[in-house]
């Protein structure tokens, strides 16, 4: 009896010891970053950063972070898109059930690129980051049309809105999409050329 526990005792060690071994052996596990230590942020676009459109090229430089298209958006609810300052800046009025469902871009981008959009858009002082749904459609599968409801997946995304706004502002033309190059004739003045002592700020809120 004494022999057969010995027996044990050894096989258990032996057995042990090449698992040790074997692990001891492998080469360092390939430790990957979780998804959430940089996430995604998902951001609907409507009017200089679009593609074609005088702000685009800083959510398209990657030294700005990262940024993805992932297709044509348009707004669930009808907001106002005007165009106001002598800046002839596009502004989108947190008023829901006015205007047109505004057509945009979507895209993914990271932390990095959302913190450039903020400083662009003067989030949170100036405009307002909210979250809003937004019908995402591939743009292939549009094929030229608007049928967003037939192809297009509802999604919540970020979407820079102006919170407070003079309510005369309710009384200019409303666009259902922006354009710089629009028959409106309003051209964009880009932030190197403006003059520093003027206060768009002033001009739409109250």
């Amino acid at each position: 009896m004494l022999f057969h526990f010995a027996a044990v005792a050894v096989l258990t060690n032996i057995a042990f010891l090449e698992i040790y071994t074997f692990y001891d052996s492998r080469e360092p596990m390939d430790i990957k970053l979780l998804p959430d230590e940089n996430p995604l942020h998902r951001v609907f676009v409507y009017g200089t950063l679009k593609r074609g459109e005088p702000n685009h090229k800083l959510i398209s430089d990657a030294a700005n972070g990262y940024s993805k298209l992932l297709g044509l958006g348009r707004t669930a609810e009808a907001y106002p898109l005007i165009i106001a300052t002598r800046y002839n800046i596009p502004f989108l009025l947190k008023q829901p059930g006015v205007g047109h469902h505004v057509i945009g871009e979507v895209y993914d981008v990271d932390s990095k690129m959302l913190n450039k959009l903020d400083e662009l858009e003067e989030h949170p002082g100036f405009y307002e980051r909210d979250m809003a749904n937004v019908l995402v459609a591939p743009e292939a599968k549009l094929k030229g049309s608007d049928n967003f409801e037939g192809v297009g997946t509802l999604m919540k995304v970020w979407i820079y809105f102006l919170p407070k706004f003079r309510a005369s502002l309710l009384k200019s033309p409303m666009y259902s999409s922006y354009s710089n190059e629009g028959s409106h004739g309003l051209k964009y003045c880009e932030t190197y050329v403006r003059e520093p002592s003027y206060n768009h700020r002033l001009d739409v809120q109250s």
